[in-house]
């Protein structure tokens, strides 16, 4: 392309080189021949005018095409303009409005336009936003429900003063494809799948005679709520119902978030325990199958989460209503059986058993490891707990295991674990966790491992994927009783060391706050099984104890509490130190005997830089639900949350618009 360009620079006549050459012809001429050579001279004087009078003229006929050719692109632009077919609008960049044509103020129903400011005609309009560079290439506007996409040029002037900005901006209206889009969302069918979590245990609680009435009375209830959504309900077992419903119904119900769960749980008809409800729903799936995919693993959440609560799973999004009432504890010691049953069957398959339970272990989590490594020794099997290193938390228990060889070969770090891992048949049980990331060495869950897992938190979004066995059961009070049940139904004549019995019995004791919370039945004839078995009540007290310098900075936190909302206690930790988390929860754990207070919040800094939250409550506020908000999660009662890149005052005020919303939230279903 180059070459060509150049051929035709090379073959276009120029007249200079042309008068260049006849000049240097007549100096020769009239070196030889003075009088031709004067001939020449005149005549070269004729053709330096006549070339110039030509040029001259040409030059006068190409200015004036150019300025028709000017003027008539001038006329067609500002006619084009005029009567463009879309509304236009030019603005200066205040908004201002400066210029419009006819189909813009037919938009906004007004003709006195000039002067008047954009924003005050279209709400939510940034038109600074058109100036940064990553502004998008049309912006969405709404007027009088009416839908435009609206594109837009910015135009520099230069002026004295300096620059200035205009932008014109072109309305494409879109109103119904939006309305088309809007009705086929609405007519998408949502998948819903109802379980009463109770079922056995309200019929056992109900005379013969009244036990059809109580299920007919349920059935009653989940029709007319059907119909009340224009949907199909269909009953497929004993306590499973589904129902299909347009999606146009499913915002009603989170606005009124979903009254049928405290319609059903005010059924009394003899049952002396009320019946409560998990419900999934999915919605938004590419097709039926996946809206169905969606439902079930929503109703999984709401059951691993205690009942009672429904979860709505949008692709990825998942929210969560209700969940106010406890878990209620299974009579039926069954599955636990099973589970042990299984445990046993998969120990034996393995060459090597390795257990780990969360990150910054508590007594619980170490508790309920022991009792799982006891269990594989006495399959004779090799067996590990995965601990990277002690914490305050569990010093005392752990200083005492480090005096007994057995443990001291026992406990291996993450890295080590990996390596038995590549090299055997491994079985990895992971306790008092089921969320990947909190687990002491996430790396041993890789695909195809084989794992077990066992936990007794209220399930969160984020679950260990493919177990091959699950013990999740969110009406126990701690995973260290689970693991004392399975001990117990796994041999009949189960060995049990008295440090192991005495760790699984401080598991239990703190979690429950020392068998006050969260205690049933069950609860106590694992502490009573672990008594015979060894555990000395006065050596697991000593588990507890803490030096003089925690015992200070927990009163110090407690000293600056102050009450919210008359029955909220929150309060700043100052500590520091690697303690800190533990100074945290102990200090909840008083504020609660505040007088008034029904739950508790302590936010302090870890030496990591990050900010926690340590949560407390009596049973009448969800803490879990309150720091859910926050990225958090735990039980009702007992809660915690981690948040990263925030000062400790912009995570209080976090943390207080949290409460605020829980309990307006609670205030105005209780109203309703």
């Amino acid at each position: 392309m180059k070459k060509k360009n150049r051929l035709l620079q090379i073959l276009t006549p120029d007249t200079r080189i042309y008068m260049i050459i006849i000049t240097v012809l007549i100096l020769l001429i009239g070196y030889y021949n003075r009088s031709i050579g004067v001939v020449g001279v005149f005549l070269l004087a004729y053709l330096l005018y006549y070339n110039l009078k030509i040029s001259n003229m040409k030059k006068k006929e190409w200015a004036e095409y150019i300025e028709r050719l000017s003027s008539d692109i001038d006329s067609a632009t500002k006619q084009s303009i005029l009567n463009m077919p879309i509304p236009l609008t030019m603005v200066d960049i205040d908004g201002t409005i400066t210029w419009y044509n006819q189909k813009f103020s037919g938009i906004v129903q007004s003709t006195d336009l000039l002067e008047r400011n954009i924003h005050d005609l279209v709400k939510n309009f940034d038109l600074r936003a058109m100036m940064r560079k990553d502004t998008p290439e049309f912006w969405h506007a709404a007027v009088d429900k009416r839908s435009f996409k609206v594109l837009f040029n910015v135009v520099k002037e230069e002026k004295r003063q300096g620059e200035d900005y205009r932008i014109l901006l072109y309305w494409i209206e879109y109103t119904l494809y939006e309305n088309l889009k809007r009705r086929y969302n609405q007519e998408k069918l949502v998948v819903a799948l109802a379980q009463v979590d109770n079922y056995d245990e309200v019929m056992k609680s109900t005379d013969d005679a009244n036990r059809p009435r109580v299920s007919a009375d349920i059935d009653h209830r989940m029709q007319v709520w059907a119909s009340q959504l224009k949907g199909l309900a269909r009953k497929y077992e004993q306590d499973k119902y589904i129902l299909i419903f347009e999606h146009q119904y499913l915002e009603s119900q989170e606005t009124k978030r979903f009254e049928i769960l405290d319609d059903v749980r005010d059924i009394q008809l003899g049952n002396s325990i009320p019946p409560t409800l998990s419900i999934g729903v999915g919605t938004m799936g590419k097709d039926y199958q996946e809206c169905m995919a969606y439902a079930n693993t929503a109703k999984d959440l709401c059951l691993g989460r205690g009942g009672d609560q429904v979860a709505v799973k949008k692709n990825d999004d998942i929210k969560f209503y209700g969940g106010k009432s406890k878990a209620v504890e299974k009579r039926t010691k069954v599955k636990a059986r099973v589970i042990a049953y299984g445990l046993r069957q998969l120990m034996d398959q393995a060459e090597v058993v390795l257990v780990m339970g969360h990150k910054n272990s508590d007594l619980d989590a170490l508790g309920a490891a022991l009792g799982i490594y006891r269990a594989a020794r006495n399959r004779k099997k090799t067996a590990h707990i995965v601990l990277k290193e002690s914490n305050p938390s569990i010093e005392v228990l752990y200083q005492r295991m480090m005096k007994i060889p057995e443990y001291q070969k026992a406990m291996i770090d993450g890295q080590e674990a990996q390596k038995i891992q590549g090299s055997k048949n491994t079985l990895v049980v992971v306790v008092d966790t089921h969320r990947p990331i909190y687990t002491e060495c996430p790396e041993l869950l890789k695909e195809g491992s084989k794992i077990v897992l066992i936990d007794h938190h209220r399930r969160s979004t984020d679950f260990i994927e493919n177990p091959i066995l699950t013990y999740h059961e969110t009406y126990a009070s701690s995973t260290s009783e689970m693991v004392t049940e399975i001990i117990h139904y796994m041999e009949e004549k189960l060995h049990l060391e008295s440090l192991e019995a005495e760790a699984l019995m401080a598991g239990i004791a703190l979690d429950t706050k020392n068998f006050t919370f969260k205690t049933g039945v069950r609860t106590f004839e694992a502490a009573s099984y672990l008594r015979r078995a060894g555990a000395d009540t006065t050596l697991v007290r000593q588990m507890f104890q803490d030096d003089l310098q925690s015992i200070v900075s927990r009163a110090e936190v407690v000293k600056k509490a102050e009450i919210i909302l008359d029955k909220i206690a929150i309060a700043i930790s100052e500590d520091v130190s690697e303690r800190a988390n533990l100074v945290a929860a102990q200090a909840a754990d008083i504020m609660l005997n505040i007088r008034g207070a029904k739950a508790s919040f302590v936010l302090g800094n870890d030496p990591n830089g990050q900010i926690f939250i340590s949560g407390r409550s009596l049973g009448d506020v969800n803490v879990q639900v309150i720091l859910e908000k926050l990225g958090g999660g735990g039980h009702m009662t007992v809660a915690g949350a981690q948040l990263e890149n925030i000062e400790i005052e912009e995570a209080k005020t976090k943390l207080v618009q949290a409460i605020t919303e829980v309990l307006e939230e609670e205030e105005e279903e209780d109203e309703g």
